[in-house]
């Protein structure tokens, strides 16, 4: 086989669905991390510089305690969903190779089966939690429309007094009153930092990012169907020609036999 020849062939083996699919699943991930990460820490920034907002001591679970727990689970979803993806791809390449390699050496067994349909339902998980992570996202980014909408407003209408009140949006206790009116220095301070227009953009980017996470899974659900579907098949071809050349074995001793019998008879 030449160079050449044995490049079609390798091309030939790669799942390129699967591959597809990885792409998007690691460029909405990688999306959603670095710009939700880079979006939290601007969050923070601007609680404490312009709503005037401290970490609390101790163990309170505030808003701050609650943004660094976001991180850390952005941290472990850009790992966990980095080796998910190389586990998908291995599986996209057993499968391409078990369909090619159906009538050679290599045999397709049950343990195959079983792994493809453990990761359609595991996939099937992951897109409903990217669906839910998808809407989680989308409140921030609603929050952020509304204080940038508060902003654009004050430079149309002269003399509005337009109030923000975190306690709208959980963020504080009921108790805790954290509002900031467009009188205030403070609020025009903000509107006119890039601060707060970077960190909404980032937002939005995240949002994208989990719904191309939520493309991503939806299309390896249509792969890992498609390679459960077609190594069944092949398995019950597998069978089918197993028993079939098993019959043919029979038959050819059954005429093998009657043939000695007849010459025996005929001596």
């Amino acid at each position: 086989m030449g160079c050449f020849e044995c490049c079609i062939k390798c091309l030939g083996g790669i799942p390129y669905a699967s591959l597809i699919a990885t792409i998007l699943l690691y460029a909405g991930v990688a999306l959603f991390c670095g710009c939700g990460h880079e979006a939290l820490s601007g969050t923070v920034n601007i609680l404490q510089t312009y709503f005037e907002m401290a970490r609390t001591a101790g163990d309170t679970l505030d808003v701050f305690t609650m943004i660094d727990i976001f991180k850390y689970v952005i941290y472990g979803l850009a790992a966990a969903f980095f080796v998910y993806g190389i586990l998908l791809m291995v599986e996209g390449f057993f499968t391409t190779g078990a369909i090619r390699d159906l009538y050679g050496d290599f045999k397709i067994t049950a343990c195959g089966r079983c792994v493809s349909a453990w990761f359609i339902m595991l996939t099937y998980l992951f897109m409903l939690a990217w669906l839910g992570v998808t809407a989680f996202t989308a409140l921030p980014v609603y929050m952020y429309f509304n204080l940038w909408t508060i902003c654009r407003n004050t430079t149309l209408v002269e003399g509005a007094n337009l109030c923000l009140d975190l306690r709208q949006f959980g963020i504080v206790t009921i108790g805790e009153e954290r509002k900031i009116c467009t009188v205030s220095e403070n609020f025009l301070r903000m509107c006119e930092s890039t601060e707060l227009n970077m960190t909404f953009h980032l937002f939005i980017v995240a949002l994208a990012g989990a719904g191309a996470a939520v493309i991503a899974m939806v299309h390896y659900l249509m792969v890992l169907s498609a390679n459960w579907a077609y190594v069944k098949d092949a398995c019950r071809m597998q069978k089918y020609e197993d028993i079939k050349s098993k019959e043919e074995q029979e038959l050819h001793d059954i005429h093998s036999t009657r043939s000695k019998e007849r010459l025996n008879a005929y001596t």
